[in-house]
């Protein structure tokens, strides 16, 4: 346990220098970079959600005939017999 205490003198590490800070953005450059950040995510979440309201709208068809005892396809075909008699 003494021989740690005649050990040579701890050695001074090279201390990291932090990188040097890029230019403050101005507030057109902001309000560019949150607007381009805005549009992509509305984009994103455009195609995600677009598709899952129409499945969600016909599905809601779907069960909404259904509870009446009837389908799309009698519901065309009805709709295609008023424009015949026309």
């Amino acid at each position: 346990m003494t021989s740690e205490l005649h050990q040579a003198p701890i050695e001074a590490t090279r201390i990291i220098e932090p990188q040097p800070r890029q230019p403050k953005l101005s507030w057109r450059e902001q309000r560019e970079l949150r607007r381009r950040r805005r549009v992509w995510f509305e984009e994103i979440l455009g195609w995600i959600l677009v598709p899952a309201i129409i499945i969600g709208c016909y599905w809601l068809l779907n069960v909404g005939l259904a509870a009446m005892g009837s389908s799309p396809e009698a519901l065309m075909d009805g709709f295609k017999t008023i424009r015949d008699a026309f």
